[in-house]
């Protein structure tokens, strides 16, 4: 089950791209914007990545934080990190404690084929960590433009 609207997060910790672990709590306090995606160096997950990227002076770092979560080792998220100059952290969830809390673990068919992996997914959290809004099918080449404006709305800037 994925969660929804009003749910409050669980405090999962996980480890960024450098090793050091990161509680979801510790990012209470302002928004967290917590992207799902399948694989690091895919095409649409370097497409969604590097929107962000591109995208990242448009977020104030006082109201909204930016994270990456997949299933990747955290070398992995390292080098995809330094490849393209990712200016946010990206989660290593190698047991899959993250992507099955928030239920996007599920079954996808990718070219015709039925596998179970990482949907691609956001949740917009607001500061005290309940979720105030969930995208789905998140189209990577739009997704920070459309969190921007969510933004600008709930948090009144």
């Amino acid at each position: 089950m994925t969660l929804k609207v009003g749910d409050k997060v669980p405090d999962i910790s996980l480890p960024d791209q450098n090793g050091k672990e990161r509680k979801l709590s510790d990012y209470q306090k302002k928004y967290l914007l917590l992207y799902f995606y399948p694989k690091d160096f895919t095409f649409g997950c370097t497409k969604e990545a590097c929107n962000f990227r591109d995208s990242f002076h448009n977020f104030n770092p006082n109201v909204i934080t930016v994270i990456g979560v997949s299933t990747d080792s955290v070398e992995s998220h390292k080098k995809f990190v330094d490849e393209y100059s990712l200016p946010f952290s990206l989660l290593a969830d190698t047991e899959k404690k993250m992507v099955q809390a928030f239920g996007v673990w599920q079954p996808k068919k990718i070219f015709g084929k039925e596998i179970v992996g990482t949907v691609r997914t956001s949740f917009l959290i607001d500061p005290k960590g309940v979720i105030a809004k969930v995208y789905e099918r998140v189209n990577p080449l739009a997704h920070a433009g459309e969190v921007e404006k969510d933004l600008q709305s709930l948090a009144k800037l």
